[in-house]
């Protein structure tokens, strides 16, 4: 941010901290500052729990732009004033890190559906060890987007952002707040993708799963460890009761819990000494390569995730006709069969993996909770196949 001439404030960057400063200067609720700017009162409250993690839309920036340079003296006073206010140093948790973004949003659309998508001229075919899928780049409004689909009949949406956050507690709130557009984002390009309205049988996405990478770390030693597994499971960092949305932890928590670590089994480490720092959660993955030629690269985290993504979501599928008093059946090729080969593959060490990709996949399998699923969605098959007389008792 520049100051020119007659104090007029320019804002070279708008970010949810800007935002905020704005509407505070203006002296107008989250609602009216949402109508004079065209856009939903739950994408200021986006824009403001993100603070500097959340940069709006260039069309936004502009509009903003618009809005400052037309406010009163006042106004423009009293922003300034927000906006320049120095943070004592003793307060500030880091000087500020970089981390790559992983999101992935699996959606069942069936078999059929599947094969209809990668007719399309954007899908190419991949290759992969034990099944058919093709991908396509979609359109992201915040970053890059690639549609993995599966002959099974799930798509994986793989979403990747940059970030340059002050602490740990910007991302957990941009996490949060940013869930509430990926989902409904999410449904609407995979309906997109359908030629045909989805049927009662296709899924709407449930959940987002993150797994971010560290490029530009701000920590060292046991610091460095607390960070990765605070990334992992950043829901300890954020106050979810806060209104009108999520707001970070004060500074002191999170000094606390970088020098002290805290205390969560379910946590599961993957990394290698000297080489690399991994953690694994329910919540998501955490990595950071202190040795990048000798370390796991991107891609081997991610097919790792979108796969177990993938089976993830086809089970759940399975257990959600179960519990609507239904017989689960699935395409014959995409049967019990199908699931317990799937199970051996994502449990059985191949022949040329690395330790470093056996702990990955470990860590991974372990907190996702996936071989269990995998287990009990192959019986619920084999059982329909039994009672339909297509196995053997």
């Amino acid at each position: 941010m520049r100051w020119e001439a007659r104090a007029l404030p320019t804002v070279e960057a708008w970010t949810g901290r800007e935002t905020r400063a704005l509407r505070q200067a203006l002296r107008m609720s989250i609602r009216d500052f949402a109508e004079n700017l065209g856009v939903s009162e739950r994408t200021v409250s986006k824009w403001e729990a993100g603070r500097e993690a959340v940069r709006p839309r260039p069309e936004m920036q502009a509009a903003l732009d618009t809005v400052l340079s037309r406010a009163g003296s006042q106004v423009a006073d009293r922003f300034i004033s927000t906006t320049s206010r120095a943070v004592p140093q003793h307060n500030l948790v880091s000087t500020g890190y970089r981390v790559q973004s992983h999101k992935f949003i699996p959606v069942y659309t069936g078999a059929s559906a599947a094969v209809e998508v990668v007719a399309q001229e954007a899908f190419e075919a991949r290759h992969h060890e034990w099944m058919k899928v093709a991908v396509a780049g979609l359109h992201h409004p915040e970053g890059t987007c690639t549609a993995h689909v599966f002959a099974c009949g799930v798509v994986v949406l793989h979403v990747m952002q940059e970030l340059h956050l002050p602490n740990l507690a910007a991302l957990a709130t941009w996490r949060y707040a940013s869930y509430e557009d990926d989902v409904p984002w999410a449904a609407d390009q995979v309906g997109r993708l359908l030629s045909s309205p989805p049927s009662s049988d296709h899924v709407a996405p449930e959940y987002v799963l993150s797994m971010y990478v560290l490029q530009e770390s701000a920590w060292t030693g046991d610091e460095l460890e607390n960070a990765l597994r605070l990334m992992s499971l950043p829901s300890v960092l954020v106050n979810r009761r806060a209104q009108p949305g999520p707001e970070p932890v004060g500074d002191h928590v999170e000094r606390r819990l970088l020098a002290q670590g805290f205390d969560q089994p379910s946590v599961q480490p993957f990394g290698v000494q000297g080489v690399s720092v991994g953690y694994a959660s329910w919540a998501g993955v955490a990595y950071h390569a202190l040795s990048p030629e000798q370390a796991l690269m991107v891609d081997d985290l991610v097919s790792c995730e979108v796969d177990v993504q993938m089976l993830w979501a086809y089970c759940r599928h399975i257990q959600r006709q179960v519990e609507e008093g239904r017989d689960p059946t699935m395409p014959p090729e995409f049967g019990w069969r199908f699931l317990r080969a799937a199970h051996s593959r994502m449990t059985t060490a191949r022949a040329r993996e690395t330790a470093q990709h056996c702990m990955m996949r470990e860590a991974t399998l372990v907190t996702s909770g996936l071989p269990a699923r995998l287990t009990q969605a192959q019986a619920a098959l084999r059982e329909t196949a039994e009672l339909s007389g297509r196995v053997d008792r």
